[in-house]
Formats: structure tokens, C-alpha cells, sequence
């Protein structure tokens, strides 16, 4: 069916290392080949063969508006026309930086970027030089971005891989980093009496993203921002994931915590390479050219990533988030009961737009839990869906993605191929 993509992926391995640009889009652990896109509109990709599927994808989150939507489009049309980069300040990073300390309550101040990991790294070195302390903690599988610091025990395209340590980092370089389990405030309370001068910064996504979708417990989040502030740390929240997706608030407008340093990335950029980090005035500040912390960028502040991310976020502030999580509540719903009578059992969690199928008949509450989910049946459940046009990540470690764009017929139609394949 797919031949095309196939011999393109076979031209793609002699130039490109593993004939990808990003690990997990090689699709080795569900034992397939990636698929070429040659288009995209709404809640569809089209591939470079003609075929049409229904994507839970959705550019691994940024996509919330759907693919291609025209007024975003428009936007990136025209930003362009008037010039693709500057390297030079432009009136958009302005409105796009109001924008965010608008929607965000912890943030005061932004400072743009190209990527969420280069976000999650330069939030690290603002917190390092912020505080004059050297350790961070974050939580076992969770991923932050490919910064030599966030790779002990990461998530995501890590955990696919099985990639034993982190090769090519120096120990030194990890040594700084601290692990705990996601929802385990007794091990992150341990940690800080251990160095209770030493640790500059806790990362977490406030909805755990890189192992499968992990909700946080009540009381978790708010343990850690009183744990933080107890002992001077700064409490980072990455909402790369997150962000404008769990609500326009983001996690932290919907659980009511804040932050001192929030770090974003693909929806703000509407589709196109970006992300940012912001926060309290007084710690922003120390960033040069202000402050002794250096960061920079020649493509940070792009004028059509503002101009697209202007447009995106214009169109979500005035969208139904309420009205989209009770569809995919009920579509999720709808699963448990397809997975009962097949007799398999399943953990389904979800959150407002997303949502992962962990095959397991535990409650998935961290990394650990969610690596009893059945690998090969996983596998085969990825491939059964692709044979019926539908686009879900090539992963057990990944979130499904749901846009505004996606209809009931796309729901009927997923949940038929999820109820026709034989697991």
C-alpha cells in the first residue's frame, strides 16, 4: 500500500542517520517503516502514496487547530513575504510575548527560542545561575528535551530505544541530576534533605507526556512547589506538551500551581520551529543583555514563527476546550468499552485533548507503571490501525493528540478500526 514511502525510507538510510531526523519516527518498536507525507489538512495526512489517514499525531502536539489551518497559513504567508528572518528584532515577538504573560499566570517575562529543548536547556542555566547552585531533580522517564543534563533516565524516543545511560555525556554533566518517580513527593522530599543547599531547579511536566500520558496525583504538584519554595529551588514546569493544550491557561492555569519558570514550545509557534521560557520578572532579568546569564539565538524571535504563533494562539483563546475534553472523554470512554469485550485489559489516561492506551491492567502513575504495558501487542495495535487510516505515534511512551479539527466522523470511523482489529 505504502511503496513510495518505502522506497523513500530506503534512499533516506543512506544520508540520513537511521533514515530519520528524529529517532522515534523510525517506527523500529512497532516494528514498521515511517511514512513520507506528502500533505495535511485538518485532522488528516495524506501520504506520498495517495493514502489518506486520520492523525493522533498532530506534529507530536502542536497541531491543536488542526493541520494547515487557513488563518494560520495566512498568516505565515504574509509573515514571509515581507522576509524570512532578520536576525534583528520585529514587532510580533512583542505581541506574541503579550500574549503568553497574558495566558500564563506564573509568566512576567519570556525570552523566545527555536525549540522546546533548547528552552528546557537554557531555563536550566538561568536556574543555575539564578540560584548559584548546581543540581536539579527531575522524574524518572520524563523528557526534557535532549540537553545533556535531561538524559539520565528520559523518556519519549530514550525509553523507545532502550538506550542504556546516556552515551556521548560526560558523568560529571549527570552527576548534577537527581531522579525521582513521577507522583513520589516522599523521593523528591528525600533528595532536598540530602542537598538541601545544592539543588538549583526540579523540572517536571505538570502532566507527565514522555512516558505515556501520567496525570499528576492530588496534591502532587502542589508538594512540589512547596517543597521548592521551602528549600529555594526554582520550580520549573515544562509545558512544551502542555502548554495552550491542557487549557489556554496551560497545566498550571488548570491545576492552580505556579511555577518560578515555565518552558514552552510547539503550539506557540502554530506549527513552525519555535519555543520559549519565561517567568518571574527578578529571575528573567538576570539574562543577558541584562543579566550575567548568557543565551542567545540568531533565529529566536523568527518573524514567521510570531506571525503564525500570533495567529494560533488568537484562534485558541477563543475556542471551546471544555466542549473538545468531553469529546474525547467520550471517545476515550468508548475504548475502555471496545478493550472490555475483547477481553484485554487497558488503562486508558486522559486529559483534555490527549489521551495514551497503555495495554496493562495496572493504574499507570509513572514510568515504571507504564512499562508493564504489552510492548508487542502495542505493535500490533499501531499496525492494525495504520492498515485502516489511522495515524497514532509509533510508540507505547507517547500521547495521543486530538485537535479541534478532528469530527465525529473521525471518532466513529477510529473507534471501527480500533473495534475491527484482532489483538
Amino acid at each position: 500500500m505504502e511503496k513510495r514511502s518505502t522506497e523513500l525510507f530506503a534512499e533516506a538510510i543512506k544520508y540520513i542517520p537511521g533514515g530519520v531526523n528524529s529517532p522515534v519516527r523510525a517506527c523500529a518498536s512497532v516494528d514498521s517503516t515511517p511514512l513520507f507525507i506528502d500533505h495535511a489538512k485538518g485532522s488528516k495526512i495524506t501520504s506520498v502514496d495517495g493514502v489518506e489517514y486520520i492523525d493522533f499525531v498532530e506534529s507530536w502536539g502542536p497541531m491543536l487547530l488542526g493541520h494547515a489551518h487557513p488563518e494560520v497559513t495566512e498568516a505565515i504567508i504574509a509573515a514571509v513575504k515581507r522576509g524570512a528572518s532578520f536576525g534583528a528584532p520585529c514587532p510580533d515577538e512583542i505581541t506574541l510575548a503579550k500574549k503568553v504573560c497574558a495566558a500564563l499566570p506564573s509568566v512576567e517575562m519570556v525570552r523566545m527560542v527555536s525549540s522546546g529543548t533548547e528552552a528546557t536547556m537554557s531555563a536550566l542555566r538561568l536556574a543555575r545561575g539564578f540560584t548559584g547552585r548546581k543540581k536539579m531533580i527531575k522524574f524518572d522517564g520524563g523528557y526534557h528535551g535532549h540537553g545533556d543534563a535531561f538524559l539520565a533516565s528520559a523518556g519519549s524516543g530514550v525509553a523507545t530505544f532502550s538506550i542504556p545511560g546516556t552515551p556521548g555525556v560526560p558523568d560529571a554533566v549527570v552527576s548534577e541530576t537527581l531522579i525521582a518517580p513521577y507522583n513520589d513527593l516522599q523521593a523528591v522530599e528525600d533528595h532536598f534533605k540530602r542537598y538541601p543547599d545544592d539543588i538549583a531547579a526540579l523540572f517536571v511536566e505538570p502532566c507527565g507526556g514522555n512516558m505515556g500520558l501520567i496525570l499528576p496525583e492530588p496534591g502532587f504538584l502542589q508538594g512540589l512547589r512547596d517543597l521548592c519554595s521551602k528549600y529555594g529551588a526554582l520550580l520549573v514546569f515544562d509545558e512544551v506538551i502542555t502548554g495552550f493544550r491542557v487549557s489556554y491557561n496551560g497545566a498550571q492555569g488548570h491545576f492552580g500551581i505556579k511555577p518560578d519558570l515555565t518552558t514552552l514550545g510547539k503550539i506557540i509557534g502554530g506549527g513552525m520551529p519555535v519555543g520559549a521560557f519565561g517567568g518571574r520578572r527578578e529571575i528573567m532579568e538576570k539574562l543577558a543583555p541584562v543579566g550575567p546569564v548568557y543565551q542567545a539565538g540568531t533565529l529566536s524571535g523568527n518573524p514567521v514563527a510570531m506571525a503564525s504563533g500570533i495567529a494560533t494562539l488568537n484562534i485558541l483563546e477563543k475556542s471551546d476546550y471544555a466542549a473538545l475534553a468531553a469529546r474525547v472523554e467520550k471517545f476515550c470512554a468508548s475504548l475502555e468499552t471496545i478493550f472490555a469485550k475483547k477481553g484485554i485489559p487497558v488503562c486508558i489516561n486522559r486529559i483534555a485533548s490527549m489521551f495514551t492506551i497503555f495495554l496493562t491492567g495496572e493504574k499507570v502513575r509513572n514510568f515504571a507503571s507504564a512499562k508493564t504495558s504489552n510492548a508487542a501487542l502495542t505493535s500490533k495495535l499501531f499496525k492494525g490501525l495504520r492498515e485502516r487510516g489511522v495515524n497514532v505515534a509509533p510508540s507505547g511512551f507517547e500521547v495521543a493528540m486530538v485537535s479541534f479539527a478532528h469530527t465525529d466522523e473521525d471518532f466513529a470511523r477510529t473507534l471501527a478500526a480500533f473495534d475491527d482489529i484482532k489483538l
